[in-house]
């Protein structure tokens, strides 16, 4: 049974009108909805988050590029590499996914497991979006926390399919947060700047396979002994992601989480999860995927 005094966070503002896209921005919607019918969780447990203000994201973001957020200003070639079109919905749901997973954090802190129904944008760049991604809210919560002095080491465990390629370059000389990526190693990004520690995947890595590296890897981050785990627990490892290439199974992403949670909770870590990447065939796979997350997330509070 999960804990019904657990927090999560979630903003309508997620589900953006970006015309015909392989992001299924609707996703959010039908997580909270299916998880709220399967009494997952309760309307009660749900924290609309502040947005993250400039002066958070300034804590990764370089002021030109804010300028450009802020006022809309980016050429063709920057929407073409963003691969997402910019409009104010986008621009507003990006600002406040940072300051849910901030508050994410935060909760997790306070309790053990905070819970973002969002978030995970990993390729978005001190001065550049990419990959769907405008503002890194996985970064601005590390460096927010960090700025509070809610924490004084922060772990990022990136399991998306992708590589955290936003992520490893902003903090890749910020020895307070160890980045950790386990990503297909052909898939996208093309150039994959280093984590802390990478581990990447050939194509159709499976259940089995997975997990095991997932095991003989999670220890080395723990010996870093952060005070927070973020986690970004992408739904695109699955084996009929679009823009996937492993083979896992919905039991096998499952176990995943079981085994980032179950290792955390070993080690007295709280842990801020993330949804981040989800591109199924059938958006309803997707969403079952998210929704297990959520709830072994939950059942670990």
């Amino acid at each position: 049974m999960s804990d019904q005094s657990a927090r999560v966070v979630w903003s309508d503002s997620y589900e953006v009108d970006i015309g015909e896209h392989v992001f299924p921005t609707a996703k959010y919607g039908l997580v909270k909805q299916q998880l709220l019918a399967a009494g997952t969780m309760t309307t009660d447990q749900l924290v609309g988050p502040e947005p993250a203000d400039y002066d958070m994201l300034g804590l990764v973001h370089d002021a030109d590029y804010l300028e450009k957020i802020r006022t809309g200003g980016f050429s063709d070639s920057e929407v073409r590499i963003m691969e997402v079109p910019f409009s104010e919905a986008y621009r507003e749901a990006s600002i406040v996914s940072a300051g849910a997973t901030t508050e994410a954090g935060r909760i997790a802190l306070r309790t053990g497991i905070g819970v973002h129904l969002g978030g995970g944008f990993h390729h978005a760049f001190a001065g550049r979006g990419e990959g769907f991604c405008l503002i890194n809210d996985v970064a601005v919560a590390a460096m927010t926390l960090l700025h509070e002095q809610a924490a004084e080491r922060i772990a990022i465990v990136d399991l998306d399919v992708h590589h955290g390629n936003g992520t490893a370059t902003i903090f890749a000389d910020e020895p307070a947060v160890f980045t950790f990526s386990m990503h297909h190693q052909w898939n996208y990004p093309a150039l994959k700047p280093p984590s802390d520690l990478d581990v990447g995947l050939d194509d159709g890595i499976g259940d089995e396979e997975y997990l095991r590296l997932l095991g003989e890897h999670l220890p080395a981050v723990l010996e870093q002994h952060p005070d927070v785990i973020i986690y970004l627990a992408g739904a695109d490892p699955f084996q009929e992601d679009q823009l996937g290439g492993l083979a896992l199974t919905k039991a096998g992403l499952r176990a995943r989480d079981e085994a980032v949670l179950a290792a955390a909770r070993g080690a007295g870590v709280p842990v801020a999860v993330t949804l981040a990447g989800g591109y199924a065939i059938k958006l309803t796979d997707t969403v079952d995927i998210h929704c297990a997350t959520v709830e072994a997330s939950l059942a670990a509070s």
